[in-house]
């Protein structure tokens, strides 16, 4: 069983910067598709960013993060990172993370295309 766990979260300032940190207990970062997520209360979960299989490798921002956030793998810690600089008022949401059982990702990278999901970990931004 897949096993996802976010780490990270907190308040900050707009332009500020924050880091998140996935920790599967599996091989599950390097093997499959994985991807981060974010959700407002009453609102759709949305992609924030996808990354395929180390086979794959493609990543998928959505482009309201193009720029300003960027994701990265510690295959050696199974670890899933999302470095989120220059962040707004409009980023804030809990942020999950999400493995497909597939190292290629689906294209979209929809929510319903991801099997496995941590708890997620909330980010507040003010302005």
């Amino acid at each position: 069983q897949v096993q996802l766990v976010e780490s990270g979260g907190g308040s900050v300032q707009a332009g500020q910067t924050l880091s998140l940190s996935c920790t599967s207990s599996m091989h599950t970062i390097s093997r499959y598709c994985v991807a981060w997520f974010r959700q407002v209360s009453g609102e759709e979960r949305e992609l924030v960013v996808a990354i395929g299989g180390d086979s794959d490798g493609r990543t998928n921002y959505a482009d309201s993060v193009k720029g300003r956030f960027t994701i990265s793998k510690d295959n050696a810690k199974n670890t899933l990172n999302l470095q989120m600089n220059s962040l707004r008022p409009e980023d804030t949401g809990v942020y999950y993370c999400a493995a497909r059982g597939n190292s290629w990702c689906a294209t979209p990278p929809l929510s319903g295309t991801f099997g496995f999901w941590g708890r997620g970990t909330q980010v507040t931004v003010s302005s």
